[in-house]
């Protein structure tokens, strides 16, 4: 095997790891209560198990569903069938997770421009829809007879309407390039700092500031379509509340439960391959100790390529810029 690069971060699994961590696996074979689920990754195939989850108990469903595409995931894969079948097969387990949700909770599906469609009419079937999220995947192949396919949608949702979202949790400092002042030559909603001019700036739809996991970042997996753990932390923050429940059914390499569990939330992942699931616990077992999330510091979201957090602190922060209080609408 060829030398890995000495600044590779990608996490692995030596069979030593793989076999202590598939201990902790959970496999359900009869009705649960959530107390015996919580902070669990369970390695099954989620529709044998809906049925035997507990009622109202998630505050927070998070989904990146495999996309309507021919792809492999390590033992698994998933076939590219026509939209309508793609709808079914969405339809089918989302309707059956329904029952475990919480009538204040939100849901977040993730998709790309081949399967949003679907997406959105199943939604709109059981759920009142928010939103719809487009975010820059910064990087994709070229093509030479269409437009490079750059970017992924998340369709947000909520169950009725009341829900939490914390729009002062998930505010971005960007940077002024054309700095107002006021009559007087203040600064007008921004900050001069030791690194540049800054405003902190409410959360639209079109999230541009995403880096996308690759070899030398330590969240990174071998996963072929891991989420990047900003673009969960997002999520988290604006629709839920510390110790809340975050339920992810299709976890994959364990991002969503990494991030609930750096954000002080509960989580509850389920994944049908072991070895990802195994991953999802070596990367929980680190979330213990580093907390941190790349791009986001000082309870700050920060754009893309940003080197340093601002000089001042979030509280100092506060202060100085206009701030609106948590929403729960």
């Amino acid at each position: 095997m060829p030398k890995e690069a000495q600044r590779n971060k990608t996490i692995s699994l030596s069979p030593g790891e793989e076999s202590e961590y598939r201990q902790r696996l959970l496999k359900l074979d009869t009705n649960v209560e959530p107390d015996q689920i919580i902070d669990r990754t369970i390695c099954q195939d989620l529709v044998e198990i809906c049925s035997l989850l507990p009622t109202c108990f998630i505050d927070l469903l998070i989904t990146d569903p495999p996309y309507n595409l021919t792809k492999k995931f390590n033992q698994e894969s998933f076939q590219q069938r026509s939209l309508a079948e793609y709808e079914r097969w969405l339809d089918s387990w989302v309707s059956q997770l329904v029952p475990a949700l919480k009538p204040t909770a939100s849901i977040y599906v993730c998709g790309d421009w081949q399967s949003s469609a679907a997406i959105h009419r199943v939604c709109d079937k059981y759920f009142k829809i928010r939103n719809r999220i487009t975010w820059e995947r910064e990087k994709g192949r070229g093509a030479l007879r269409n437009w490079k396919n750059n970017s992924e949608d998340i369709w947000f949702s909520t169950l009725s309407d009341q829900y939490t979202f914390n729009v002062d949790a998930v505010k971005l400092q960007k940077r002024v390039i054309a700095p107002y002042r006021d009559a007087s030559g203040n600064a007008k909603d921004w900050k001069e700092t030791a690194d540049g001019r800054f405003r902190l700036t409410h959360p639209s739809n079109i999230w541009t500031d995403i880096t996308v996991p690759f070899w030398s970042m330590p969240e990174n997996t071998d996963h072929p379509t891991q989420k990047p753990e900003k673009l969960l932390a997002k999520m988290i923050l604006a629709s839920s509340e510390e110790g809340d429940i975050v339920f992810d059914p299709f976890l994959g390499s364990g991002t969503t439960s990494v991030v609930a569990k750096k954000l002080n939330r509960r989580y509850i992942g389920v994944e049908l391959d072991p070895y990802y699931c195994c991953i999802a616990e070596k990367r929980l077992d680190r979330a213990r100790s580093n907390k941190s999330i790349q791009g986001y510091c000082d309870g700050i979201f920060r754009e893309r390529n940003t080197s340093a957090p601002p000089t001042n602190s979030r509280a100092q922060q506060k202060l100085e810029t206009a701030v609106q209080p948590t929403l729960n609408v």
